[in-house]
């Protein structure tokens, strides 16, 4: 019986003792190698895209906070101070009126038409609201991480 399984052995191409083939180490780290060559641009891209996602939802939520502060102040009466309805828009997105800003210019005419008026700073002459008077607000709106900020003006006026 001995004889027959080496006959059997040389006719299939088999010699001395059956081994066992398994995978060298030079193998298996060229396998590893090349798999994590193909695996870190996909989690670089990944992580990218998370971030990227990130920054467009911040941006988003700044345009409409900004558009609501917006129109919070259009529909407002006119007055010297519209810091609370800029303050009021972001606390309806973030519950933080701190990321909310505003500043105030009003338009003083000059003497001459053909010489043109300018903008100065406050929102009221002397602290008063005066009949006819054009106010340019701007709003600015700074994401909670502080990363993004973004300004609108808006122009008022009773004419």
């Amino acid at each position: 019986m001995g004889h027959e399984l080496e006959a059997d052995r040389e006719t299939q191409g088999h010699s001395g003792p059956r081994r066992d083939a398994g995978y060298t180490l030079t193998e298996v780290l060229a396998a590893v190698v090349l798999m994590g060559i193909a695996i870190i641009p996909i989690i670089l891209a990944a992580g990218l895209s998370l971030r990227t996602s990130s920054q467009s939802r911040n941006l988003g939520r700044i345009e409409t906070v900004l558009a609501n502060a917006a129109d919070r102040v259009n529909r407002a009466s006119e007055g010297c101070d519209y810091l609370i309805y800029a303050q009021a828009a972001t606390l309806a997105e973030w519950n933080d009126k701190t990321l909310a800003t505003v500043s105030y210019q009003h338009y003083e005419p000059a003497a001459s038409a053909a010489t043109g008026g300018i903008w100065k700073p406050d929102a009221c002459v002397d602290g008063v609201r005066t009949p006819g008077l054009v106010q340019m607000v701007t709003i600015t709106v700074t994401s909670p991480d502080h990363t993004h900020t973004r300004t609108i003006q808006v122009v008022k006026s009773d004419v």
